[in-house]
């Protein structure tokens, strides 16, 4: 495989971390590491990135680990896999962070369903400005929320693709709706995609959850 072709924008490393562990829990160190050689990530076999929030996870490995799982478990083996690592990020990484830390506290907890949704998501979108390049901006519309990422980590450098690929953003999310709202899940779906030609890649939020 050539060498990946950096892009110069970075998530923090701590993200970096956690999907990769959040993979090696399903699949077994086995069978990351093929993941990892596959991607062309072999510096991180036995070697995880550090557990900290300097930016240095750069957005073109994620979007080769992304790939490679594709390429390795098939279209839905892959999207699974992606789903639970995005997932397992927001857990592990971001519902201590001080735009959401409020989230637990009974006056929030209180509020409206829609109102937690009004705080909650503009402030998830908020720390990944603060915390890593990717750009994210949240419109609020009449039935749904429209989540858009205009610099991806998901699919950076993919074009060619047919549908979206964006699982692990998605992922992430899911599991931030579902912190932010107490426990409800809510349908997410990726209508736009970089990687199929669009120009920005915008995830479509039903307000009303489906549990």
């Amino acid at each position: 495989m050539p060498p990946l072709q950096k892009s110069g924008m970075y998530y923090p490393n701590k993200f970096g971390l956690i999907t990769i562990k959040s993979l090696e829990e399903v699949m077994g160190k086995n069978g990351l590491n093929a993941i990892l050689n596959l991607a062309g990530l072999n510096h991180y076999i036995e070697n995880y990135p550090p557990d900290n929030l300097d930016k240095g996870f750069d957005f073109a490995e994620l979007s080769a680990i992304g790939s490679s799982l594709e390429e390795m478990y098939g279209p839905r083996g892959g999207r699974g896999l992606a789903l639970r690592a995005g997932r397992a990020t927001f857990s592990d990484a971001l519902k201590n962070f001080g735009a959401l830390a409020g989230a637990a506290d009974l006056a929030f907890v209180v509020l409206p369903l829609q109102s937690k949704l009004r705080i909650g998501l503009p402030a998830f979108a908020k720390i990944f400005t603060q915390l890593s390049d990717q750009q994210t901006t949240v419109e609020e519309k009449d039935t749904e929320w429209v989540w858009t990422i205009h610099k991806c980590p998901c699919c950076w450098g993919r074009t060619g693709v047919d549908k979206p690929v964006c699982f692990i953003s998605t992922g992430l999310l899911q599991e931030s709706l579902k912190w932010v709202s107490g426990g409800n899940e809510f349908r997410v779906n990726e209508s736009k995609c970089i990687a199929a030609g669009d120009t920005v890649c915008e995830f479509i939020v039903q307000k009303e959850p489906t549990s």
